[in-house]
């Protein structure tokens, strides 16, 4: 096998390795808002202890990737695809601790009787989750157009943060026995304003990735 087979087949290999990782946070953030809205306490504590695995696989994609670059030596965009490979690993290992974040505010509001219907932060979540898919397929298919559009969606998550947020502590007043779970949701709220952060970071990196230019798509 030439150099550049043997390059080119362990870069399948670590973009397949993060394929795994990414389906495994996504599967967690999606777990972690279901057992949220149910109050499945009996999930949140599989979700935490779930984590490893994510960690784990983020341990192996480094291994792979400092060895690509011990042995091969890549230049110019082969270097950029290690290096882009490596920062998104570590954007999707934070992505599956804040599912661990959420589970944890799911245990410590227990089964106290939601103030209202957990319904605007599930679908928060989703706009979050429809920027991690634009995000990760902008990755696999160096897409730099759908990479600008996922991080076009982080100011409606901010702005739809700010709102819950704002809406949440004006509960505070008239249910002051609900501070723990008021407060509980409002760090979901900013867990997901983060997954949201996160999938940006993903989208600025496939931009450098294909031009081999910064950009800050938060600016």
């Amino acid at each position: 096998m030439s150099m550049r087979s043997n390059f080119d087949s362990n870069l399948k290999q670590l973009k397949e390795m993060l394929l795994d990782m990414a389906y495994l946070s996504e599967q967690a953030i999606k777990d972690a808002m279901d057992a949220l809205v149910k109050q499945d306490l009996k999930r949140a504590e599989q979700i935490i202890e779930g984590d490893n695995a994510i960690d784990e696989m983020e341990h192996k994609i480094d291994d792979k990737a400092i060895l690509m670059l011990a042995t091969q030596s890549p230049v110019a965009t082969d270097l950029r695809k290690v290096i882009v490979a490596l920062k998104i690993s570590s954007e999707v290992e934070r992505i599956g601790d804040m599912a661990v974040n959420i589970a944890k505010s799911t245990q410590h509001i227990g089964n106290e009787k939601h103030i209202k219907e957990i319904v605007d932060i599930p679908r928060m979540m989703e706009m979050a989750l429809e920027m991690l898919t634009d995000a990760l397929t902008s990755f696999y298919t160096e897409d730099i157009s759908l990479a600008r559009k996922c991080a076009e969606k982080d100011d409606k998550v901010d702005e739809m943060y700010g709102r819950l947020v704002r809406e949440l502590m004006g509960y505070i007043p008239e249910n002051p026995a609900a501070t723990n779970q008021i407060t509980q949701l409002a760090f979901v709220c900013r867990f997901i304003e983060r997954i949201a952060d996160h999938a940006t970071n993903i989208a600025e990196n496939v931009i450098f990735l294909v031009t081999g230019k910064r950009y800050d798509l938060n600016a």
